[in-house]
């Protein structure tokens, strides 16, 4: 700081005065709060900030330390400095070019300093003559001479500095709402907070107004972190006892049509299955055969690893359902995995004489009358009377409102959702907290490992060369459909498509991608099933739904673009089979986070890796889709939001007693897994 003269600015937390808002509620919008109007209110949406709620939640991403006062003669051309003394009137000066300077200087002890401000004529009249004021900014030569230039500014009095002469809280802005002006809010709003904390028993966590006070406008760093502790258990607490209301409401459901699980006849239809079930897939049949045998509606997320064999656990559900005389109804978000799980269910049901029905577009094989009816979006504009049973494939795929449409077929069916995306468990406790969780986690028999390799460029020929010799069917996954005009290192699924028809002269290839037909699209799948292509040039569109058990080779172009959790996803289309499979990793630069696919295995251990190394909405992409948004909180701290989880459930039997958690919960715009 150079020559600094001489003291550490000591401060003092905040004094709390008689509250001046008696009615305010945190649910209130901020234009409850004086100076805040339509047009200010306007410009805080775009910082996610509509509620008085939301303004105390709105935190500091850094502090800037003003607490060293410098001396006006003792500063240094280049440093940033407090300068506290008396202010000379501000003189309107008007350059050679025509711009307004404002010009002062600010005297202490040791003497005198130059201040420049640049078009801000408002300020002779925001100082009266020989005002006592703070400045901060950085001394810069203006002429000859130091100076400091477009220095912030604080009057000194009696209360407490709030932008000066301390750790003062730099916050995310926009446009029109400056660091300086959310300061100034969230004080005059930590000063008039009308209740001392909005949840009983807290325990060993900081009480709320002290954690706010020091989160904003702490004395020291260390502080912070038990501040920032407790909010972010705030948070916490709001999204489980959301979740506890979502499953408490749901519970008070009355399912339509009870069910009967004959547990004689659904071992039989297990013992003709042309495979054993896995340890967890016997595990998750029991969970799911216990919630199907009560008299409320199931809820279940059954999440397992590609492969893993969910829809055979869901098929054996489907199997309670048809022996109740009720329609089973699987949603697909796409034409690709509808069929493939049309083709696997009309198999292991065959031996039955039961019908799988199909509904895609305007096709429709089958009849509605089907007990077990597979389909797309379809379905949601599809009318049935009996149905017992709904499982939602990819469950994150589909809005609110389209799972709310189909769930309501039935009235009031059992719900079984299914992912094959790993989710660690700190995200399926926040996530997916109003669901119970079922997990797969062995493979079948024989399944062998992906060999999994990342290759530099320089070895590109030589891989073509060893697919050549393979003699076996391979998928070519490229980032685009088309090329980009500014990434154009990443290669593009048509213009790949024409090059390596070159390459792979003596093959035969398909082109598939989401702007194909429905009908073009499974065209080209049945054909690369059927063997007449060799190789398949594709986009992500094949990352699930596609099971060709004789496709052993999976190559991935720009395998940096792409999270951990889809590169395993991409992965898992190969491998299905007995026969060794190899999937190889082509990008331009490669890190220790891709090599990890060369040694991991499991889903759930590279989105663990992923959680750390890009956070979950990079991952999951839960911005986009609506999901948990955390300020404080983030979803690596099991300890917390298991202690979050056991607060709301000691809570949620009182809170129609503590009126302003209600509020708040109620009001909370974190976006659930919905079951209806």
């Amino acid at each position: 700081m150079g020559h600094l003269g001489g003291h550490l600015y000591p401060g003092s937390h905040l004094r709390f005065n008689i509250t001046l808002y008696p009615t305010m509620n945190l649910t209130d919008s901020v234009t409850f709060l004086p100076g805040i109007g339509s047009i200010m209110a306007n410009k805080l949406v775009k910082l996610e900030i509509k509620s008085v709620f939301d303004l105390l939640y709105h935190l500091p991403f850094r502090y800037e330390d003003r607490r060293l006062i410098g001396s006006a003669r003792g500063v240094q051309v280049g440093e940033g400095v407090t300068v506290v003394g008396t202010l000379s009137p501000i003189k309107n000066v008007f350059t050679k070019n025509g711009k307004r300077l404002q010009t002062a200087t600010i005297t202490d002890s040791s003497g005198s300093l130059s201040v420049i401000w640049f078009n801000q004529t408002f300020l002779s009249r925001v100082f009266n003559s020989q005002t006592q004021v703070a400045l901060f900014g950085k001394v810069e030569f203006f002429g000859k001479k130091p100076a400091l230039i477009s220095p912030e500014y604080e009057l000194v009095t009696s209360s407490d500095s709030i932008h000066l002469r301390r750790l003062v809280p730099i916050y995310p802005e926009t446009g029109g709402v400056s660091s300086k002006w959310l300061r100034s809010k969230i004080y005059a709003l930590l000063q008039n907070l009308p209740m001392d904390d909005f949840f009983p028993n807290r325990g060993n966590l900081l009480q709320w107004k002290q954690a706010l006070h020091i989160v904003h406008f702490p004395n020291d760093l260390e502080e912070v972190n038990s501040a920032r502790h407790r909010l972010a258990f705030d948070e916490l607490l709001l999204l489980q006892l959301a979740a506890s209301l979502h499953r408490q409401k749901w519970q008070k459901r009355q399912l339509t049509h009870p069910f009967k699980v004959d547990q004689e006849r659904v071992l039989k239809f297990i013992s003709q299955l042309p495979f054993n079930l896995t340890a967890s897939q016997n595990q998750a049949v029991k969970e799911i055969l216990d919630d199907l045998s009560r008299p409320v509606p199931m809820n279940r997320l059954l999440e397992g690893d590609v492969g893993s064999g969910k829809t055979v656990v869901a098929a054996i559900a489907a199997h309670v359902t048809h022996l109740n005389n009720l329609q089973t109804l699987l949603l697909a978000p796409t034409q690709i995995l509808a069929s493939q799980h049309y083709q696997t269910l009309s198999t292991l049901f065959k031996p039955f004489g039961v019908e799988i029905g199909l509904i895609v577009g305007n096709s429709i094989k089958q009849k509605v009358k089907s007990k077990i009816i597979v389909g797309t979006h379809a379905l949601l504009t599809t009318n049935f009377n009996d149905v017992g049973l709904v499982v939602i494939d990819e469950q994150h795929r589909f809005g609110v409102a389209q799972r709310a449409l189909i769930t309501s077929k039935g009235l009031s069916p059992h719900i079984l959702t299914m992912t094959a995306t790993p989710i660690p468990r700190t995200i399926a406790l926040t996530m997916y907290g109003d669901l119970d969780l079922s997990t797969l986690t062995g493979m079948p028999q024989g399944r062998l490992p992906v060999k999994t390799w990342v290759v530099p460029e320089v070895k590109r020929e030589a891989a073509y060369e060893w697919i050549k010799s393979q003699n076996s069917q391979c998928f070519i996954v490229c980032p685009f459909i088309n090329e980009s005009e500014t990434l154009t290192t990443v290669k593009a699924a048509t213009n790949e498509f024409t090059k390596l028809q070159q390459i792979f002269s003596e093959l035969k290839l398909g082109l598939l991608h989401g702007k194909l037909k429905a009908i073009e699209k499974n065209e080209v799948v049945n054909k690369f099933r059927a063997g007449e292509y060799q190789i398949l040039v594709t986009t992500p569109v094949v990352e699930v739904g596609i099971d060709i058990s004789t496709a052993t080779i999976m190559v991935i172009e720009g395998a940096d673009r792409f999270g951990l959790a889809q590169l395993h996803q991409l992965r898992g289309r190969v491998g299905r089979g007995q026969q060794q499979s190899y999937c190889l990793l082509f990008a331009n630069e490669i890190t220790s986070r891709l090599k990890a696919m060369e040694t991991h295995h499991l889903g759930i251990e590279l989105a663990e890796i992923d959680l750390k190394l890009r956070g979950p909405g990079e991952i999951y992409g839960l911005a986009q889709a609506g999901q948990a948004h955390f300020k404080v909180a983030t979803y690596s701290d099991l300890d917390l939001i298991t202690q979050a989880k056991a607060a709301a459930e000691s809570l949620l039997p009182q809170l129609d007693k503590l009126s302003v958690l209600r509020s708040l919960v109620e009001k909370d715009k974190i976006t659930l897994v919905q079951p209806n």
